[in-house]
């Protein structure tokens, strides 16, 4: 106990603080990575399993598994960049938009102000002072009808950034599965049980990885990756059996 206080004390010291507001968490590249490496893993490891299931040779798992890698990663990347692209735009707008409805009729804008912050619990002078605050520096107040009325804020992941740690990640993590069959490990049924075990140990630690930086337990967060994984896996083998059922009728 006095080791954990200890520590939130050093936490909660002012240059600690600050630095923490200069790098907020919202610009941390980890959600892309695990968008990447999850959905690589989960779409190379579901080609593998639905040759399994519809029993394809080991040449059609590697050319649908690289294909799937260069393809699939270079969709992925190019959605997130342009999914952040909006996100970037959506917020420029709006803040275009309070910027000009301040110029406009700042009296409006005051109310909402006081009506955002007398939602909070403040009232009487102490409210106004706040509002009187808020209002004298057009940054502040903007940045306040950002965050409260539109619930946006300019914390957002950079577009190429997000582009190219969400192709390293798909690549990367879509590569472990597919490594038996690329080295040639056995018979079919030994590359398959291979990749399985690879695959299924690529989302645990994924898992781990993302409760280790977001500070959740990291048994249960890798144990769900691990479970989403599994489940994706289930359903493409069963796919493949199916359709190698249908086609051989």
């Amino acid at each position: 106990m006095v080791q954990e206080f200890g520590d939130h004390v050093r936490d909660h010291s002012p240059p600690r603080i600050r630095t923490r507001l200069d790098d907020p968490r919202g610009l941390s590249p980890l959600g892309d990575f695990m968008l990447g490496g999850v959905d690589g893993v989960v779409t190379t490891f579901a080609v593998i399993a639905g040759s399994a299931g519809g029993q394809l040779p080991s040449t059609t798992v590697i050319i649908l598994g690289i294909a799937n890698l260069i393809a699939d990663g270079f969709s992925m990347s190019v959605s997130n960049y342009l999914g952040t692209r909006a996100r970037q735009e959506e917020i420029r707008q709006g803040r275009r938009e309070e910027e000009r409805q301040i110029r406009v009729y700042p009296e409006g804008e005051r109310r909402e102000i006081r009506e955002i912050f007398a939602r909070k619990g403040l009232s009487g002078n102490v409210l106004e002072k706040v509002v009187e605050v808020v209002t004298a520096d057009e940054d502040i107040w903007v940045d306040t009808m950002m965050a409260e009325e539109l619930h946006l804020t300019d914390v957002t992941a950079r577009p190429m950034r997000a582009a190219i740690t969400t192709y390293i990640a798909f690549t990367l993590c879509g590569l472990v599965p597919l490594m038996p069959f690329l080295i040639g490990l056995g018979d079919f049924h030994t590359m398959f049980l291979a990749s399985s075990l690879l695959g299924f140990g690529t989302f645990f630690v994924l898992g781990i990885g993302k409760g280790r930086v977001l500070g959740t337990p990291l048994l249960g967060s890798g144990l769900r990756t691990l479970a989403i994984g599994g489940a994706a896996a289930a359903l493409a083998y069963g796919a493949g059996y199916a359709l190698r059922a249908l086609v051989s009728l």
